[in-house]
């Protein structure tokens, strides 16, 4: 017999012989020891994820234009891959670290730049993360548990949004759930590659969105801390392994662009000193948190000489920037209020439910139970993310909210798991029905924004969500008179009380998934009703005799007022209405994306194209962005994302345009109209309408930078 055949059979007790199961078999059945359901189950989880973000994806265009621009740049120049620069000509980066961009521009170099090498990466790191938060729930609680946790993470509408998108945010979701699952084999095993692992995770969401993955960071120390199998100083020196993996991980990189001399790699964007340290500590570190965002406009620093976009006080509340238009009043009630609700807070409330029930439920357990430690790692996630959010006096926008989407995800499933094993037990009932009816509630208060939109879905979610509570407050009573519910019953009060919990979410995500979303800053679902797209002011108003926009104007497409309108009295907007396709609740193209270039002014782009460095220059990453994706040759974007960046000077601008680097200039505003233009940019932008003459193609004006204008 050969060794293959030896390897496929297996002796059974009575010396016969057996054939072993196949490999596609034993992938499906999964391991011996669960039920035949639990793998087939999780494929079908997975791959009906995969289909939910994966379907009709180039929808979505290019998505983000801006960052989208530097996956072309990074697939064309490995130094732009490097640095994460916007243009692969290397002028200036975007405003964040580039890992995220990393997998994109693999999948450009390999299959070519399209909408769906773009986006199809972020998609498939939201099934692994829908995966990830299974296996982190399953180990430690039952397959059933994990199963919840993965579905409700998947239908989570802000996570369908941006698994489907090209920000940082799918990335940085996925290391930090996996860190979670590290950390959690660290508290069972003290195992040293845990630590490891643990650490590099979390070291590695820094080189994709820098401070913010440090949030989840106390729950996991602290549940280390709490629940780990060895001593308090074995503890305390796994701890300082992970942070030296956490350093190593993500300290690498930066010590290579520190050390690197500036003069040979793109300027830093979104800083004033060229320091990536700035970066991380000024505008995308404390800066989100009081407001004052260096580099940005509404930003200490910025073009506003560190007032918020009003000139003092922001009108909704502590010293916001800009971003506080779009994410609404900070204060406990921001994750529910506006259009941020209706992002992740459907089951917000049953998980805060499940965190403190869990916690008494863990009661004198022993200190090192995997229960209590998953409550701490699970909802020290949430609770310390979603306070930041509530309070950042910064940027903040509707869809960081998917940080938040991990936690509750997990407690969610964690408490189902809590309930089902504890059925025995009245008040386990009594807290599942008072979580049942308050999750109807809010998903009816939520559905209710968004009318008439989903007006069906009303009756339903009151209808799943009465009769499930009613059978959890019967099989409370009859826990309390002794006579356990029977398993048919408990699973059907289960049952019910997932699909009244979870048909919200799944509306809100198929109406993302059949609609397409582009621009920076963008919003799943429906648009909420009297809100508009940002929800950042109340009634969508701005206080009387507000200018925040130098020149009057946003951008095209912006959203954020009912209607596109401002009230009378609000100034800085001619007759007090924004362009075409405000107030959608999907996207501000204007942030991010910009309307497709003119076949007429590509075509002028394109001559002798290969001659130039940059085949056109103009001001802000977001209007150079169409124009770099469409033609797939470097344009400069001066000042990078906002326009407000001092790169390049006009003393360096001058010797690109001597040395012929430069072909055209395209005249215009970047991310935020006149606010972009500010400083030596706007210099850049008065020495070429002075020295070049103007032109018009496509309705887009353009100065040939080879042809200088005759004097007199």
């Amino acid at each position: 017999m050969t060794d293959a055949a030896t390897a496929a059979t297996t002796t059974d007790d009575l010396g016969g012989t057996q054939r072993r199961p196949s490999r596609l078999h034993r992938f499906v059945r999964g391991n011996e020891s669960d039920s035949p359901w639990v793998r087939p189950a999780l494929i079908t989880l997975l791959g009906l994820t995969a289909v939910l973000y994966l379907w009709d994806l180039s929808n979505n265009g290019w998505g983000n234009d801006f960052y989208s621009a530097a996956v072309q740049a990074g697939s064309k120049s490995w130094k732009a891959f490097f640095f994460g620069s916007s243009d692969a000509a290397n002028t200036i980066t975007v405003d964040k670290p580039p890992a995220s961009f990393w997998p994109a521009e693999l999948s450009v170099r390999i299959f070519g730049l399209s909408s769906w090498s773009l986006l199809v990466p972020q998609a498939l790191m939201g099934v692994a993360a829908v995966g990830c938060v299974y296996a982190a729930v399953r180990r430690w609680f039952t397959a059933g548990a994990g199963l919840i946790a993965g579905l409700v993470l998947a239908l989570t509408p802000v996570a369908t949004l941006m698994f489907r998108f090209n920000n940082p945010d799918a990335l940085l979701i996925l290391l930090m759930v996996f860190a979670a699952y590290a950390a959690l084999r660290a508290v069972e095993e003290d195992r040293l590659r845990w630590y490891l692992l643990c650490g590099a995770a979390v070291g590695f969401g820094f080189l994709t969105k820098q401070l913010q993955v440090a949030l989840v960071v106390p729950g996991f120390a602290l549940a280390l801390l709490v629940a780990g199998r060895s001593t308090i100083w074995r503890r305390i020196r796994g701890l300082l392994i992970a942070g030296a993996a956490m350093i190593v991980s993500a300290g690498w990189w930066v010590t290579i662009v520190q050390l690197w001399p500036a003069s040979s790699r793109p300027y830093i964007g979104g800083t004033k000193h060229n320091s990536f340290l700035e970066l991380t500590f000024g505008y995308n570190g404390f800066g989100r948190l009081t407001g004052n965002e260096g580099g940005m406009p509404g930003g200490g620093g910025g073009p506003l000489g560190g007032k918020n976009l009003f000139g003092g006080k922001s009108p909704i509340g502590g010293a916001g920037g800009i971003g506080s238009i779009f994410g609404g009043s900070r204060g406990i009630t921001r994750l529910f209020n506006g259009v941020v609700g209706g992002q992740i807070s459907w089951l917000f409330p049953a998980a805060l439910i499940a965190l403190v029930a869990g916690l008494v439920w863990c009661g004198k357990r022993s200190r090192m139970d995997m229960a209590r430690a998953s409550f701490i790692v699970w909802g020290g996630w949430l609770l310390v993310t979603g306070i930041v959010f509530s309070y950042m006096s910064g940027i903040f926008h509707e869809y960081y909210t998917v940080a938040l989407a991990p936690g509750i995800a997990a407690l969610v499933g964690i408490g189902v798991s809590i309930v089902w094993s504890s059925r025995q037990r009245w008040w386990t009932w009594a807290v599942l029905a008072v979580a049942i009816a308050l999750t109807s509630w809010w998903a009816t208060v939520l559905i209710d924004r968004s009318r008439p939109w989903g007006s069906w879905l009303t009756p339903m979610v009151v209808a799943i969500g009465t009769l499930a509570a009613l059978v959890a407050v019967f099989c409370a009573v009859r826990a309390a008179r002794g006579a356990a519910p029977s398993d048919l019953l408990g699973g059907v009060a289960i049952g019910l009380a997932l699909v009244g919990a979870l048909v919200g979410p799944l509306a809100w995500s198929l109406q993302t998934v059949s609609t397409s979303r582009g621009g920076a800053i963008v919003t799943a679902g429906p648009a909420a009703r009297g809100i508009g797209g940002g929800g950042g002011f109340p009634g969508g108003k701005l206080p009387s005799g507000a200018s925040g926009f130098p020149g009057g104007k946003l951008p095209g497409g912006a959203s954020g007022f009912p209607g596109g309108k401002l009230p009378g009295g609000a100034s800085g907007f001619p007759g007090g209405k924004l362009p075409g396709g405000a107030g959608t609740g999907r996207s501000i193209p204007g942030f991010g994306s910009s309307a497709a270039p003119s076949k007429a002014v590509l075509k002028l782009l394109m001559v002798n194209a290969d001659r130039y460095t940059w085949i056109a220059a103009t001001t802000g990453a977001t209007a150079a962005a169409p124009y770099q994706l469409a033609t797939q040759h470097p344009v400069m974007p001066i000042g990078g994302f906002s326009g407000s960046d001092p790169a390049p000077t006009l003393s360096q601008f001058k010797e690109d345009v001597t040395r012929k680097k430069v072909h055209y200039f395209i005249g215009g505003m970047g991310v935020l109209g006149g606010l972009s233009g500010s400083g030596g940019n706007q210099s850049i932008t008065s020495w070429v309408a002075q020295h070049y003459s103007a032109f018009t193609v496509g309705g887009v004006t353009l100065y040939d930078l080879t042809v200088p204008r005759r004097a007199g």
